[in-house]
């Protein structure tokens, strides 16, 4: 039976069969290592009973960097919707969530998108989101079963000039779902707006 725990530094010895898959994005030692030192609780695997780490996610709660006005955040207000549309309220965010092709169809990335989800409600977090690349239509279909939506269209967000979406999933502090939005495949938005 497999089971969901923290991730070590250790991990990343033993992670690669997860980073096999031509979609997901690897990163360098330091980038995890950030994390795991800001994030602990937000890093997490599920590791099979022979010792497998069958996936893997990375998470963290985030708020754009710079306060853009006195009034506190609030999706529902117009100042945020009409004059600071892209303006991140406090929410978490998953950076990295993958599954080895072996251990697919098991409900493990559910489980582990759960987990963020969980703790996002515990830091009373508006939203949890993800990036995903448009092409990857298995990932999208996945997220959506998951409630996640599509907010907006990040333009060559990847190194390799493809699109991502931001898909959103409202938390239990969004009771009025303020921070989705139908339709969010047609807005358009550059990496330099994302803040």
């Amino acid at each position: 039976m497999s089971a969901i725990r923290p991730m070590t530094p250790m991990d990343l010895l033993r992670f690669n069969p997860c980073n096999l898959d031509h979609l997901t994005e690897t990163y360098n030692i330091s980038f995890y290592l950030e994390y795991f030192t800001r994030w602990p609780s937000l890093c997490k695997v599920i590791e099979s009973s022979t010792g497998e780490i069958e996936a893997y996610i990375l998470g963290k709660l985030e708020a754009s960097p710079h306060q853009i006005s006195s009034i506190p955040y609030d999706p529902a207000l117009n100042l945020y919707r009409k004059k600071f549309p892209n303006y991140l309220g406090w929410h978490a965010h998953i950076t990295c969530l993958t599954v080895s092709p072996a251990a697919r169809r098991k409900g493990l990335a559910t489980k582990l998108s759960e987990a963020i989800g969980i703790a996002g409600d515990e830091a009373e977090a508006w939203f949890v989101d993800l990036f995903v690349r448009v092409e990857n239509e298995a990932a999208i279909g996945l997220y959506r079963k998951m409630g996640y939506s599509i907010y907006r269209r990040i333009v060559d967000y990847y190194s390799d000039g493809s699109d991502a979406f931001d898909m959103r999933k409202p938390l239990k502090r969004d009771k009025q779902r303020k921070t989705i939005r139908a339709n969010g495949e047609t807005v358009r938005v550059q990496p330099s707006e994302v803040w």
